[in-house]
């Protein structure tokens, strides 16, 4: 009788409907043109509003060069830039205060979602592709300043006197102990400390007397240096993230809250893009105030910039569109046009990792891409996928070489491509970090440290764009392995329903925990009396 009776009542609340929908039709259009119009100023605002971000970024951009300008006009002092560089400040400290959650909280969800077989795909595929474009734009970058060779053009003395500084102090560092250090922070020793400090290999080399001769002795240090170690967090949060994924049922409440993490740091990165554009022309602005003369700058580097910015422009318009268009057959221009806040805030910021948040949400919502695709490919990319700063690595040995009136041969320019891939992966994802690294491939080619200050002036402008560069770098890759992945990983299950993520959290009394407890009970007594 119950079911008969709960049939009887579904029939009825089935037939009301209909009637409802008989009673109250459809309205109907009764002026076209009103509609159309309508629709299309709707249409208008909707694309305005979606764009709206991308527009202010750009208009930050243009207003932050013409502000720097026409401040130079009045020559003002070191304490105006200092204030007029403080808004841009402080979206730096903004985006660098989100980097550290992100990166664990996007690394742990993403491989945790995943099954063994999966994740080991994905980091063979982003691996491959970070190694290979790294190693192309280093040789581009060789094969362009051997043919436009940009040192023996022009007064080569007067570029030497007029921009050569004192020696700077550089430990000595060789490629191997390079290459040791990478595996050094990969594995650290203290996961808490990975995220403030670095190791750091240097030689001491001291002479003593023995048997009535001179020998040199080099003794090994190994200290900690300021700065993230992102290689090392990435590790712990890989492995991390798998042993979650092995775990089951009994790893769901650490995921979650993760992924809880995760969702939290996502809404405070719409909160800080809302005040990018004015962050952005601050820091424009006060970077072009602190270059002391423009014309004499232009007129003794112009030809290292231009070929820099020729070998950028050839690999981010041509090397990786063919890499994303041989992959996935799809327009890779339509693709940067996603991506174009993330390069926007590269430029502005110089900075790959401070730009991380943004290229997660260029390529989430954008783009469209799977999440456990970019939550395990970006963190990475943004580590080590350094395809700007290894062109730019090999270019400048070359160039200071040229400089100095020495010729390097087939061996040493092999040297120099493969010593500025290994360069480029241990760059720290900071503004400048590569002239760090440089001195490391000037050693391999014995080129005195000193000599490195004759393109300080110029670093500024050429690192944003080669950060910029990398930053696309990272989302071609992050497209690339979300097509060759998409078939096997399957459809994305939600962890949880959009309208629930959305709601606001509601704290009741006792009186209201109580009658929802009765109410369950009701609920549940009346479940049990259907079956």
């Amino acid at each position: 009788m119950n079911t008969l009776r709960l049939n009887m009542m579904e029939k009825h609340e089935q037939t009301v409907a209909m009637l409802n929908d008989e009673n109250h039709p459809p309205r109907t259009k009764i002026n076209d043109n009103k509609a159309d119009f309508s629709t299309g100023r709707t249409g208008c605002c909707g694309a305005f509003r979606d764009n709206l971000l991308l527009t202010l970024t750009i208009a930050g951009v243009f207003f932050g060069l013409l502000l720097g300008f026409l401040c130079r006009m009045t020559k003002p002092s070191a304490e105006t830039i200092m204030i007029l560089s403080f808004p841009g400040d402080i979206l730096m400290r903004m985006l660098k205060m989100l980097i550290l959650p992100l990166i664990t909280s996007s690394l742990i969800t993403g491989l945790a979602v995943l099954d063994p077989k999966s994740s080991g795909k994905l980091g063979f595929y982003a691996l491959t592709y970070y190694l290979c474009t790294t190693i192309l734009a280093a040789v581009l970058g060789i094969l362009l300043v051997q043919a436009i060779r940009p040192g023996e053009r022009g007064n080569k003395a007067q570029v030497r006197t007029e921009l050569l500084g004192e020696d700077p102090k550089a430990d000595h560092v060789t490629t191997l102990d390079a290459i040791f250090d990478l595996f050094r922070n990969m594995f650290a020793e203290n996961i808490i400390q990975a995220a403030l400090e670095q190791v750091k290999t240097t030689r001491d080399y001291s002479t003593v007397r023995l048997n009535d001769s001179n020998v040199t002795k080099v003794k090994f240090s190994t200290r900690y240096v300021s700065g993230t170690n992102f290689l090392g967090l990435i590790t712990f949060c890989c492995a991390f993230g798998i042993a979650i994924g092995r775990m089951g049922k009994r790893g769901e409440p650490m995921l979650q809250f993760f992924l809880i993490l995760n969702e939290i740091v996502m809404k405070l990165i719409k909160l800080v893009m809302w005040y990018s554009p004015v962050g952005i022309m601050f820091l424009v602005a006060g970077k072009i105030l602190e270059i002391d003369d423009l014309i004499k700058l232009a007129q003794s580097l112009g030809m290292y910039a231009l070929t820099v910015l020729t070998g950028l422009a050839i690999h981010s318009l041509f090397t990786l569109p063919i890499i994303f268009y041989a992959v996935t057959r799809r327009n890779p221009f339509a693709f940067y046009r996603g991506m174009l806040q993330a390069w926007l805030t590269g430029i502005g910021t110089g900075s790959s990792a401070a730009s991380l948040p943004v290229t997660f949400r260029c390529l989430e919502e954008n783009l469209k891409l799977d999440r456990r695709v970019t939550r395990f490919v970006l963190p990475i990319g943004a580590t080590v996928n350094m395809d700007g700063t290894a062109l730019y690595e090999a270019v400048a040995p070359v160039f200071l070489a040229q400089l100095m009136g020495r010729q390097l041969g087939i061996g040493q320019l092999i040297i120099v491509s493969l010593t500025a891939t290994v360069a480029s992966i241990g760059a720290a994802s900071i503004p400048s970090a590569g002239l760090v690294t440089m001195l490391l491939v000037m050693s391999a080619v014995n080129i005195p440290a000193k000599e490195i200050t004759i393109i300080f002036a110029i670093d500024w402008a050429l690192d944003r764009i080669r950060t910029s560069v990398n930053i696309l770098g990272d989302g071609i890759g992050a497209g690339v392995v979300d097509h060759l992945v998409r078939g096997e990983l399957g459809p994305m299950k939600h962890e949880e329903e959009e309208e629930d993520r959305n709601q606001p959290i509601i704290a009741g009394t006792v009186s209201d925990l109580n009658a929802g407890r009765r109410l369950h009970s009701r609920e549940d007594s009346h479940q049990a009396s259907k079956l």
